[in-house]
């Protein structure tokens, strides 16, 4: 009886250690971190064309919609429309943040061309 007591306190000593690495590597706690410390971060699940991605910068959560085409020899992600989760949080950002934010996506998917909803959408065309 004793074994089988210090075997279940074993496996849920390991149990409760691998919830905390899953816990420390997961990505979208890194994304919720660097939201909160106002850095950048990319979360994204590239094998699923489904799901879209999050993006967050100074403070600002946006997202990404993938939708899947033809290049010229393969499938690929061809066309991505991007948001801010939250307009009203976009005081301070430049058109700088959108271009890199835009180079990053480029870097990730690069047959894809990249739609901004409005005001962004604007800023880029009169910046360009």
């Amino acid at each position: 009886m004793i074994i089988l007591l210090r075997l279940v306190i074993f496996a849920a000593i390991i149990y409760l250690i691998y919830k905390i690495v899953m816990y420390i590597v997961s990505p979208k706690r890194k994304l919720e971190s660097a939201h909160e410390q106002k850095k950048f971060f990319f979360y994204d699940v590239p094998d699923n064309i489904r799901k879209n991605f999050l993006i967050t910068l100074k403070g600002v959560m946006f997202e990404g919609e993938k939708y899947l085409g033809t290049t010229d020899r393969a499938f690929d992600v061809v066309s991505i429309f991007v948001w801010p989760k939250n307009s009203d949080v976009l005081q301070g950002l430049t058109y700088d943040d959108f271009m890199m934010i835009e180079n990053e996506i480029k870097l990730r998917y690069p047959h894809a061309v990249i739609d901004w909803k409005s005001p962004i959408k604007e800023l880029i065309a009169k910046n360009k």
